[in-house]
């Protein structure tokens, strides 16, 4: 069984994010959304929201069914990748400007754990000029981020813009 682990933040995740899911679907068995629960920073939803849009995202999303799970983790992605039993490493490229630092991480991944490889995906391109930080950005000031984030993303942002 081929296993993938797809890391990020996803603070907040995007429709962006779950295309990249779909898109390693069509390669692996299994893929495993791990988001990074990093004490040393300080992300706008905390880990368990983070962890439970996903969730809610990919349920509603049309994906094939009990292939995509959800899992945090910190430190560093190759122990999140051995640990979720996955051989491999998805990242997703908006655009050639992502490569160049995706590029060395998947260096220094490898340089940790020859046996981990990185595979990239490029996001679709409706969904290609999406980021995290323009939709927290987009939604601080009042904007529509409807269209770029899953619903369970809108109301999370929401609540915690109320809060702060």
């Amino acid at each position: 069984m081929k296993v993938a682990v797809y890391p990020g933040s996803f603070d907040p995740a995007t429709n962006g994010h779950l295309d990249i899911v779909a898109r390693a679907l069509t390669v692996f068995d299994s893929v495993v959304v791990a988001v990074l629960a990093n004490p040393r920073k300080a992300p706008l939803l905390d880990v368990q929201t983070r962890v439970r849009v996903l969730r809610e995202a990919l349920d509603a999303a049309d994906l094939p069914a009990g292939r995509a799970d959800v899992a945090t983790f910190d430190g560093l992605t190759v122990d999140a990748v051995r640990a979720n039993g996955a051989t491999s490493i998805v990242r997703g490229l908006r655009a050639v400007s992502d490569f160049e630092a995706e590029m060395q991480l998947a260096h220094n991944n490898r340089r940790l754990a020859p046996d981990i490889d990185t595979v990239f995906f490029m996001t679709a391109v409706e969904q290609g000029y999406v980021s995290s930080s323009l939709v927290k950005e987009i939604a601080f000031f009042g904007g529509d981020v409807s269209g770029m984030i899953p619903a369970a993303a809108v109301d999370a942002l929401r609540d915690a813009h109320a809060r702060r």
